[in-house]
């Protein structure tokens, strides 16, 4: 596809509008109404989110990683200890999310700092997981260059081995991280491209709701 093409490529959003009279008065509450509508409307991996984290010096990086618990606490997610995101949140715990549910012509950007979960935490939800999810947290050296995808098969066929018949613990280097709230921003398309934006910002431990221009 030629830049030509690209530039040709146009969608006029259309379904819906967002007031911030409308809006509910924490952010967490509107993000639950917003995420559970999208699991109503069949978005595919509606809690998959782009994570962007930074090193120290503020060189970014971002991947999409899935959301598996939130409350007025935080946004949660689970990985390595020894990946790319674990090894720039060490070096600068502020990071931000994006989600976007093209299908319902939304996007939510969050930001705050990143905090480790607790072990009981980590152990909680590891538990949750399907087995050879479990033994893939053991056999993956996450982010690090290998050889091969067989490489990375033997690994996984070494540790179901090794696990067979017996209760798969959770990797002393994997689990996971909670980022902590202090913006969000709810996009909702609408025609022209003059888009609904209602940002919330933490100020003294209240939300403050405003609207961004387009």
């Amino acid at each position: 596809m030629s830049p030509k093409d690209l530039n040709a490529l146009r969608h006029e959003y259309s379904l819906k509008s967002l007031s911030e009279n409308d809006v509910k008065p924490t952010p967490i509450e509107q993000f639950d109404l917003w995420l559970s509508q999208a699991i109503e409307s069949g978005v595919p991996e509606p809690n998959a989110m782009t994570l962007a984290t930074s090193t120290f010096d503020g060189k970014p990086s971002a991947r999409v990683v899935l959301l598996k618990h939130y409350d007025d606490k935080g946004m949660s997610f689970f990985t390595n200890y020894e990946s790319r995101k674990a090894k720039n949140i060490l070096q600068n715990p502020y990071g931000a999310l994006v989600f976007y549910w093209p299908e319902l012509e939304r996007q939510v950007r969050i930001e705050g700092k990143i905090h480790k979960a607790t072990d009981a935490e980590s152990d909680r939800y590891f538990k949750t997981r399907p087995e050879a999810s479990k033994i893939g947290a053991w056999a993956s050296p996450q982010s690090t260059v290998i050889p091969n995808r067989k490489y990375l098969e033997r690994l996984m066929a070494d540790f179901e081995e090794e696990f067979k018949g017996k209760t798969v613990k959770r990797p002393p280097n994997w689990g996971g991280y909670t980022l902590v709230p202090t913006l969000f921003e709810f996009w909702q398309g609408r025609p022209n491209r003059l888009h609904d934006r209602i940002q919330y910002t933490l100020i003294n431990n209240q939300w403050k709701i405003e609207r961004l221009a387009p």
